[in-house]
C-alpha cells in the first residue's frame, strides 16, 4: 500500500518572543516544522476542550437536560427496588 501525505507549507512571521519560544522548543533537537505542528495541535487541543467544557457547563445548568436526569434517575431508582 502506498500512501501521499499532503503537508501545506505555511509562512510565519516572528516577534522576539515567539523566536524565543521557538529556540527553547527546539532547543532539544527538535525540528523546527515539529515543534510549531505540536504548537498548533496543543492550541487545537486546548480551544477544543474549553468549547467541551463551555458545552458541559451549559449542559449542567439547562432546565431541560435536568429534568431528564431527574426522569432517568427515578427510573433508576425505581428498578433498584426490584
Amino acid at each position: 500500500m502506498y500512501y501521499t501525505v499532503r503537508m501545506t507549507t505555511l509562512t510565519v512571521r516572528t516577534d522576539s518572543g515567539v523566536d524565543h519560544a521557538l529556540a527553547a522548543l527546539t532547543a532539544d533537537g527538535t525540528s523546527t516544522s515539529d515543534a510549531v505542528r505540536a504548537a498548533i495541535l496543543a492550541a487545537y487541543r486546548e480551544r477544543y476542550y474549553a468549547e467541551l467544557r463551555t458545552a458541559a457547563e451549559e449542559a449542567a445548568h439547562d432546565p431541560d437536560d435536568l429534568a431528564e436526569v431527574q426522569a432517568i434517575r427515578a427510573d433508576m431508582d425505581a428498578l433498584r427496588a426490584w
